[in-house]
């Protein structure tokens, strides 16, 4: 009956008997503490897990709710674990992640300067650090620098200091930066020593003011944070662009120093000839327009078909160099418009406030086929823009306006009243439900 029994576990057992890197698949869509697991299944699979080349390590490893007398413990077996695996790997490890780490422990800094130490050693191609530290931003180690296998790298809660000799990432080709200190001088030797960098994310990134950045193969960049203004040097290729500036630098500096300063439109759009998708939020406009700015862009945004700004209808400047990017991307696609507003800004003197008189008819029609403007307040400039868009816009396809909860009804009349250059122009007056 036993001799049977064996037999009969031994033809059941179909998935020890799979191909190798069949099983390698399997293992690698499962969670780290999952595939180590695994080695209890059979002899077969008691090793499988060594050779896993993406490890990943996050909140999984630690319960949902704790008790803070047990966080101790719990920071010291989730480091054993990570050590553990370390040591038992063979084979390359192409991803490690360390994501979302919220650790107590006090030598825990010199756990993970071993750990990237070791990792430099295995040709590492991607690499996540997420660790928070109560006291200060965990320190990248000297090590890291020297690792040139790396394509992949995302830092959060760190500080970015690297060596006088220093000369960058060779192979890296994406960079995510997530509050992390880094002076302003190794940043911008960081970035020119990656030459095959194609994507760029920078959020909360402290010490930076005036962003440079000098990157052949960038493809993608975002920004977010405070900073005052960007600098492209041979970004080509750059297609896309978000950018989300939390200060208006222009009001908290003195206001007389901008009066006649040349805006630095031009030498934003120097270097991004082919930009596809443009999004400037939050001040970015504001500062990027400050001084004087061109009717039209010296050389157009042929391949721009998605434009989304953030725009304040009481700052001439701002609708201006709105209407700037317009009539400088002529197969523009999809227009997306943000009112903002600001206390600290005076509105416009409607009594002596003439659109016509302020801002030109367009040289060239606009070629803009969709338009969503959502936060209207219903205010002249804001209504004016509207009106402005429909009679200059004979393509138009559809135009959906979405207002402040509290605006009054009566803006869809007027709306409908706007004349259309386009025969085909579909509005669309969307009231936001607030019965919930």
């Amino acid at each position: 009956m036993t001799t049977r029994r064996k037999v009969i576990d031994a033809e059941s057992d179909i998935i020890s008997d799979l191909p190798g890197h069949i099983i390698d698949h399997i293992l690698s869509h499962l969670p780290i503490r999952e595939a180590v697991r695994t080695s209890v299944l059979s002899y077969k699979w008691r090793n499988k897990w060594y050779t896993l080349p993406n490890l990943v390590f996050d909140k999984q490893f630690v319960p949902a709710t704790i008790d803070s007398k047990d966080l101790l413990v719990i920071d010291s077996k989730f480091l054993k674990i990570v050590d553990h695996v370390l040591l038992l790997h063979s084979g390359p490890i192409n991803v490690f992640k360390l994501c979302e780490c919220d650790v107590n422990r006090g030598n825990v800094v010199g756990d993970i300067d071993r750990w990237i130490l070791y990792l430099t050693g295995r040709s590492i191609k991607e690499l996540v650090l997420e660790v928070w530290l109560e006291e200060k931003p965990y320190k990248i180690p000297f090590c890291l620098f020297s690792c040139q296998s790396l394509h992949h790298l995302k830092l959060r809660w760190s500080w970015f200091k690297p060596p006088k000799m220093f000369k960058g990432f060779r192979n890296l080709k994406s960079l995510d930066l997530n509050m992390v200190t880094v002076a302003q001088d190794d940043f911008a030797n960081l970035i020119s020593g990656c030459p095959l960098l194609e994507k760029l994310i920078l959020t909360e990134v402290d010490g930076l003011t005036q962003i440079n950045i000098h990157a052949p193969n960038l493809k993608f960049f975002e920004i977010v944070g405070e900073f005052e203004g960007i600098s492209f040097d041979n970004t080509f290729q750059l297609a896309t662009v978000f950018a989300d500036s939390w200060v208006d630098f222009n009001f908290e500096n003195n206001q007389s120093t901008l009066h006649g300063r040349s805006s630095n439109f031009l030498k934003f759009f120097d270097h991004l000839p082919h930009i596809q998708s443009l999004m400037i939020h939050g001040y970015f406009l504001k500062n990027l327009a400050a001084g004087i700015s061109p009717g039209k862009l010296p050389t157009p945004c042929i391949d721009l078909s998605y434009l989304s700004l953030s725009v304040n209808f009481d700052n001439l400047e701002e609708i201006l160099a709105a209407l700037c990017l317009l009539g400088s991307s002529p197969n523009l696609q999809k227009l997306e418009i943000h009112a903002r507003f600001e206390v600290e800004t005076l509105p416009l003197a409607f009594e002596t406030y003439c659109w016509e008189d302020t801002f030109s008819r367009p040289a060239t029609p606009f070629q803009v086929r969709h338009v969503t403007l959502d936060n209207i307040s219903g205010c002249k400039s804001e209504l004016d823009f509207i009106q402005f868009l429909l009679l200059y816009s004979p393509v138009l396809e559809k135009m959906t306006v979405k207002p402040l909860p509290t605006l009054r009804l009566e803006l869809m009349t007027e709306l409908i009243r706007f004349k259309r250059a386009s025969g085909e122009a579909e509005v669309i007056y969307v009231i936001e439900d607030l019965s919930y």
